[in-house]
């Protein structure tokens, strides 16, 4: 479709794609909507979509990518990179990605599995022995007060469980109950803790839920990310930029923007839309701190998140290296809170509606139910700042949309699901 990225007012033109550290030349992979079943028509619509709110002042701009069959039929970018600068949107744009950091951090993880260095039925407390001893919180009413009982928990959390979701571990910055205040009072990304120290604190508060009983979102993947230094002696980052990251030519993702040169290029919300929940507000990420959280510190550009998602829609390789087997993706992406599971989704069931849970990201169970369109077998996931990506294995094809937006993020999700589907023409 593209010769160049769109933006308002000018054309960036292909030579700026050409030096953009993609997968795929120019000359092979930037097709004609027709030539990856898609209507031109169809494709307008997203523009015309996005365009309308940048207008309406819902976000200040955005950029996002189409690729099928190993092409790219969609990849423009709109509006400003920050509506204090007023810089234009630009493929080289660096987005606060957030709880699309799970993802990576999972595969990094099942890298270590696949060399049996880490085992799935592992228990939490081999890594971190603080977990040895977890407490799950009860809350109890009596006599008009409520109070929290600490009960031992049934079982050991395992590395399965930091990777669906199912430890008993939970977030604070959203959701009701005494657990959840737990981890707003303790403050824990008071200081400059690094990943053992964060790791520490966690331990010390109540689990919400029994281990493997109940789906509810947590700070299990930033757990993961310690587990990850234990087992490999180096530092989250160190691991990730050595075996996935610079193999994959991620050269922008990280957990801070520590390159003076490369500060300007992040992308901003309007100032009035970074609260992400309780105690939690979008960060800075020039500044950098020892914590590197594998669930939700990383940084990205759209060019680089598109590598990570052609290389898991291969099955595990990309320009011929293999980061992952094709059996351990297939794994990943199967549904591993399903039936036989003993897992019930919890009051914040975040797939949604015809979604299970695989390792690091939800899947797709039913063709309907949801009210975004989709196939049986989609991975997907999304970040608080307003960055979604999903990889379609049905039609060889995953999406990536970046913008910086807490109060927008899930109602765009939806709309751009239904208008790239939408824009199919076979």
């Amino acid at each position: 479709m593209l010769s160049s990225v769109r933006l308002p007012g000018f054309t960036v033109a292909a030579t700026l794609l050409l030096g953009i550290p993609f997968a795929f030349s120019q000359e092979q992979n930037l097709a004609k909507p027709s030539e990856v079943g898609f209507a031109s028509a169809g494709l307008a619509r997203i523009d015309a979509y996005i365009k309308n709110e940048i207008a309406a002042n819902k976000i200040p701009g955005a950029i996002m990518m189409i690729q099928r069959n190993g092409k790219t039929a969609y990849f423009e970018s709109f509006g400003v990179r920050d509506p204090g600068t007023k810089e234009p949107m630009t493929p080289d744009t660096i987005f606060r990605i957030y709880s699309m950091s799970k993802p990576i951090t999972t595969v990094a993880a099942m890298m270590l599995v696949e060399e049996g260095r880490l085992q799935l039925d592992d228990p939490l407390s081999k890594y971190i022995p603080a977990f040895a001893n977890a407490k799950v919180g009860i809350e109890k009413a009596e006599d008009g007060t409520t109070t929290l009982d600490m009960v031992p928990a049934r079982r050991p959390i395992t590395i399965q469980d930091l990777m669906r979701h199912t430890s008993g571990i939970t977030y604070g910055f959203f959701g009701e109950g005494m657990v959840k205040k737990a981890y707003v009072d303790a403050h824990l990304f008071a200081g400059d803790v690094d990943n053992a120290a964060f790791a520490e604190r966690i331990a010390s508060l109540p689990l919400a839920y029994q281990p493997g009983t109940t789906w509810d979102y947590s700070h299990s993947t930033d757990v993961l990310g310690r587990v990850i230094e234990v087992v490999s002696g180096k530092s989250l980052y160190q691991f990730e930029k050595e075996r996935l990251l610079d193999p994959l030519g991620m050269k922008d993702t990280s957990f801070y923007v520590t390159d003076a040169a490369k500060k300007a290029l992040v992308a901003e919300p309007f100032p009035n839309d970074r609260k992400i929940g309780n105690d939690a507000e979008m960060d800075d990420p020039r500044v950098a701190k020892k914590w590197e959280s594998g669930g939700g510190g990383m940084v990205s550009t759209i060019p680089d998140y598109a590598r990570f998602a052609q290389m898991v829609l291969n099955g595990g390789t990309l320009d011929g290296k293999r980061y992952l087997s094709p059996k351990t993706i297939a794994y990943m992406g199967s549904n591993h809170i399903g039936p036989g599971s003993g897992v019930i989704p919890g009051p914040y069931y975040l797939p949604g509606a015809g979604f299970g849970f695989g390792l690091g990201f939800a899947v797709r169970t039913e063709a309907g139910v949801s009210p975004a369109e989709g196939s049986i077998g989609e991975m997907n996931w999304s970040g608080a700042g307003g960055t979604t990506f999903w990889i379609d294995r049905k039609e060889n094809m995953f999406v990536v949309f970046m913008a910086q937006t807490v109060s927008q993020r899930t109602r765009i999700r939806v709309a751009l699901k239904n208008l790239v589907y939408g824009a199919f023409d076979e």
